[in-house]
């Protein structure tokens, strides 16, 4: 901002690169722990119907076992998305390249 910026260039140019990683991660982990985690979902949620407390109520139902296992398969899908994204922005998909470079100029 010293240098002429305002507070959004700022914030997009410097704070949110240095703070991306942690937010992705962040999202994952509360993501992953709302699905570990019935009894926490539970009381924090309330009176209302979010995906780990429809699995959980008809997991015992076996008329209604093929739609949790959609439910289940879809939700899996739709998990592996922020994962790649994070393991982009990391830079994890760099790690196997830069290995394999390095056991090519070994031999």
């Amino acid at each position: 901002m010293d240098l002429g910026a305002d507070g959004w260039q700022t914030f997009r140019y410097v704070t949110f690169p240095a703070i991306r990683t942690a937010i992705v991660a962040g999202a994952l982990l509360a993501f992953a722990l709302s699905f570990d985690e019935i009894v926490v979902t539970n009381f924090t949620a309330g009176s209302t119907l979010t995906i780990p407390k429809f699995i959980y109520n008809n997991i015992a139902r076996p008329r209604d076992r093929p739609v949790v296992n959609v439910v289940a398969v879809v939700v899996i899908l739709l998990m592996v998305i922020p994962v790649y994204i994070a393991q982009r922005m990391a830079g994890g998909g760099d790690v196997t390249a830069t290995a394999a470079k390095a056991e090519a100029a070994e031999v």
